[in-house]
């Protein structure tokens, strides 16, 4: 990943000011999704992979600094926490619960950019495994192969791609939207059910009981690998 291509969630309950950063950390190269409110960011959450998190601190409801302590026992995703409160005890008490980064508003966009990049480039890069296995099968990322034993399994280039986007998110919840999106829109979501079918058909003893290639109810498909 390269850091302008990241996706960010922006979440603020403040309309004009939500789409205004949406539009311009789009413009400036992400990949941006948006959200109103706490408990809407946690059902993003559940669906997509982030690589960065845009916080308000005060909003109606569930605020900030209560999502980012729900937020940390489950996901080490970056936080860049706005506010408009300012003083060092703020600050202090945003860094404790686990935020990385703390803008005040109002401030400057081009800032905010640059605060985001900081981030992401202090990320450690993830080692991608060579293989993934998958009972008898192993998926070798390097060659793109899925082989049984001494095996060669013939897989489509499209079967390939859906595979190796899974492969290198193991356990991770991948809706539609995301998989789609991967595809970078060369797929429907309805293509990548078709997809997800035609390759259980051959990694799957049964098909229809996938071991392997799991649908998570109302939000996407996981591959669990041995």
């Amino acid at each position: 990943m390269t850091v302008d291509a990241a996706h960010i969630l922006v979440v603020d309950d403040d309309t004009r000011l939500r789409e205004l950063l949406r539009k311009y950390l789009a413009d400036s190269g992400f990949r941006v999704t948006a959200s109103e409110s706490a408990e809407d960011a946690r059902q993003r959450l559940e669906g997509l992979t982030f690589d960065l998190i845009v916080l308000d601190r005060m909003m109606p409801g569930e605020d900030g600094l209560a999502f980012t302590e729900w937020l940390r026992p489950r996901s080490k995703v970056p936080i860049l926490m706005l506010t408009a409160r300012g003083e060092a005890e703020d600050r202090i008490e945003g860094l404790e619960g686990g935020v990385d980064d703390y803008l005040v508003k109002p401030f400057e966009p081009r800032e905010l950019v640059l605060r985001i990049k900081n981030i992401l480039r202090r990320l450690p890069e993830e080692v991608a495994p060579d293989e993934t296995c998958l009972g008898d099968f192993v998926f070798d990322h390097q060659r793109e192969e899925l082989r049984q034993g001494s095996k060669l399994i013939r897989l489509t280039s499209t079967e390939t791609r859906l595979l190796k986007i899974l492969a290198e998110n193991p356990g991770v919840i991948m809706s539609r939207e995301e998989l789609s999106h991967r595809f970078s829109g060369a797929g429907t979501e309805r293509t990548i059910d078709v997809q997800v079918n035609r390759l259980r058909q051959k990694i799957e003893t049964d098909p229809r009981l996938p071991r392997y290639l799991q649908t998570v109810r109302g939000q996407g498909y996981v591959l669990r690998p041995d």
